[in-house]
């Protein structure tokens, strides 16, 4: 008797001490998690490679005198013609933004050819490469800046872009989190039916979500990872989305184990042994997926591949550790009112996903062709998906440097107002100066800083800002000046840059996460079939969600480009999230096999008990992906819903029909050639599982 009460006095402390350590750990992460917001870069040069023209145009241009340069546009407009009080306005705020800050030169206006707009060209060097001297020195400039009467006064230029960028994700950490709280909250509330259940899984959630901010500040600080504003907001989704999914799938298994366990903490153990390793391999596969990143050219998907990483792994050791000691302090009445009590049965009631998952059996090739069919049919919208996004339309809400560039371009048809920057030796600057003069499409040159060794020169086009004409323009300098070792530079060239990455990404990192994914399915599942056709679901799934996309982003939200980022990202997620729900539903689908169930039985009761963990699973995660839709950034809009469809998708039609129908008539090849694919047709039924008391041996 006295190592039975040792052995209990044990299992009571390990909870305790789970606990205890949690909070250490938040303590000493806590002021580490409040720096994650300071150490993102969101600079359109922070997410190109390190190889990219553009990319080195930048380096170069910190080391000139001065630093980098922040350049702005300064534009008074009247629909008619400026009148000369206008003038003497803009004159007179030109001079004092002059006198207020060190310019590189006295701007110059420049008319435009109806009289009705003046743009000045302003640059300085002042701010050097601090962000908040920057975005300091654009507000500065605009608060002096200001029309009246008629007359329009806006602040325009890559400068003021890059400051309304940084205002948009400045603020993004903070409305992601608590929107996406809310959304959990509200939908915990919804699944649980229970006053004080839903507090918990949260409460980790959370204390995930700042354990994971801490990782991501180390590893920019240890390994100079690049964190951007959108790989922060997605890793704030994915720990609580990946996370509460995981709560889900315990919390659920731990009301079944606690009908036959008299203790909590053999009932939690016993439900961390059942779902345990579908939860690791869940995990795994988001964490296989994005890690995958770690090959993309881009500095922004490379980071966000290791940064999300953090974030599930945070979420899952949360949820394995700390969840269980705290549901398993609390004891059966978190459950309350409706408390699963010791033997008992739960109410019987007829459950949804066995009456699909019937529906289903009775038809399964029907079911399984007219289902692909529809995720065929839906892969088609992706034929209607628009070109890359432009700078101007990445805004929801276009804040005043997109109106400014609109009235530039509409205004300045025979010219850009945003030059391409070139760099070169400064030996070979004046040769490079002529032949860009003598390229087609280029409207003026003009030379600027000099200093270690380099020259810059402004090049501007004929052709608006990210148009065919002006990528045009930009390749033919690039080809005419690399022999004089001149690099091509600028925002509309670092726009060519991310996308000509993004396709070779696509290419290099797709395969690499299905072979991925393919490596912890076999090991999961110990088998060649079920992985495959877990892998076809999710690719289908995918092409069907970009497809919803193309249906919609245009007609619907009015949106005019596609981010180029969309189609690797929403694979990456979709493919790693979506095979969680088939690990969570082929994993059940294996326990009962192994019990000696028939494929056709093994599959009912697998959906059976895990389809209400799986749709509640899905809402959830697609309810926080959508979250980033409410964003004012459309190209985290187009992410939020084109993964946010996916994942409702595979919920509720791929799991619960496709999956189910595959599996039937595959019967027991299904497992091909592990052990369970020869077994016998007719195998003795499982035994019947009954409640342990406490002192049972």
């Amino acid at each position: 008797m006295g190592a039975v009460r040792t052995r209990t006095g044990r299992k009571r402390a390990v909870p305790w001490v789970v606990v205890g350590l949690w909070l250490a750990a938040l303590v000493l992460v806590g002021p580490l998690a409040g720096k994650f917001a300071d150490i993102q870069q969101n600079r359109a040069v922070d997410y190109l490679p390190d190889s990219a023209d553009s990319t080195q145009v930048a380096r170069i241009q910190d080391e000139l005198p001065g630093g980098e340069s922040t350049d702005l546009v300064l534009v008074y407009h009247r629909d008619d013609e400026l009148t000369d009080a206008d003038r003497r306005t803009a004159d007179r705020q030109i001079t004092e933004v002059s006198g207020a800050y060190d310019l590189a030169g006295q701007p110059r206006g420049i008319p435009s050819k109806d009289g009705s707009t003046l743009m000045y060209p302003v640059s300085s060097t002042q701010p050097g490469q601090d962000e908040e001297a920057r975005d300091a020195f654009v507000d500065g400039v605009r608060d002096i800046v200001e029309g009246g009467g008629g007359l329009s006064a806006e602040v325009g230029g890559p400068g003021a872009l890059n400051t309304d960028m940084n205002k948009v994700f400045g603020t993004l950490d903070a409305t992601l989190l608590l929107a996406t709280l809310g959304v959990v909250t509200v939908l915990l509330v919804l699944i649980y039916r229970s006053p004080f259940l839903w507090l918990v899984p949260l409460a980790v959630a959370g204390v995930a979500a700042a354990v994971s901010m801490a990782a991501g500040y180390g590893l920019h600080e240890l390994f100079d990872v690049t964190v951007t504003g959108q790989s922060g907001g997605v890793m704030t989704v994915l720990v609580l989305g990946a996370g509460t999914d995981y709560a889900l799938l315990i919390v659920s298994r731990y009301r079944e184990e606690l009908r036959r366990h008299e203790r909590p903490y053999d009932a939690m153990s016993a439900a961390l042994r059942g779902c345990g390793p579908a939860v690791l391999a869940s995990s795994g596969t988001v964490a296989a997926g994005l890690l995958c990143l770690l090959a993309a050219d881009l500095n922004s998907s490379r980071g966000m591949g290791p940064v999300g990483m953090v974030g599930v792994l945070a979420a899952l050791v949360a949820m394995t550790t700390l969840l269980p000691a705290v549901l398993v302090l609390l004891g059966r009445r978190v459950f309350w009112p409706l408390i699963p009590a010791f033997g008992s049965e739960p109410k019987a009631r007829r459950s949804l996903f066995a009456a699909m998952g019937t529906s289903a059996t009775r038809r399964p090739a029907t079911v399984l062709v007219g289902g692909a069919a529809l995720l065929g049919a839906l892969a088609l919208g992706t034929l209607n998906l628009s070109g890359s996004l432009k700078q101007e339309d990445s805004f929801t809400e276009r804040p005043e440097s997109i109106t400014a560039m609109g009235t530039l371009a509409q205004e300045y048809p025979e010219r850009s107002s945003r030059p391409v920057t070139v760099i070169a030796p400064d030996e070979r600057a004046a040769a490079v100066a002529d032949r860009a003069r003598t390229t087609e499409g280029v409207a003026e040159v003009t030379p600027g800083r000099s200093g270690s060794g380099w020259t810059e020169i402004a090049v501007f086009t004929t052709a608006a800002p990210e148009t065919p004409a002006e990528t045009r323009t930009i390749e033919a300098l690039r080809a005419g000046l690399d022999p004089a070792g001149a690099y091509v530079g600028g925002p509309s060239a670092q726009q060519i840059d991310l996308a000509g990455s993004e396709s070779r990404d696509r290419k290099v990192i797709v395969p690499l996460v299905l072979a991925a994914v393919f490596v912890i399915l076999v090991g999961l599942l110990r088998s060649l079939v079920a992985p495959l056709l877990l892998l076809a679901a999710v690719v289908a799934v995918w092409g069907a969600a970009l497809g919803i996309g193309g249906l919609v982003f245009e007609p619907v939200f009015g949106f005019a480009g596609t981010d180029p980022g969309l189609g690797l990202l929403s694979f990456v997620f979709l493919v790693a999230l979506g095979v969680d729900y088939g690990i969570f539903l082929m994993h059940r689908m294996r326990e009962e096999s192994v019990r000696g169930a028939e494929p056709e039985a093994a599959a009912l009761t697998a959906l059976r008990t895990t389809g209400g963990v799986i749709a509640s699973a899905g809402v959830v995660l697609a309810a926080t992906f959508a979250v980033l839709t409410t964003l004012p950034m459309v190209g985290l809009v187009e992410l939020g819903f084109v993964i946010a469809a996916g994942v409702l998708l595979d919920t509720f039609l791929v799991r619960t029909y496709l999956v189910t129908t595959a599996s039937v008539l595959l019967k027991r090849r299904m497992w091909w050639p592990g052990r369970l694919s020869r077994a016998p047709e007719r195998a003795a039924p499982p035994r019947e599982r009954k409640p342990v008391a406490a002192d049972a041996r």
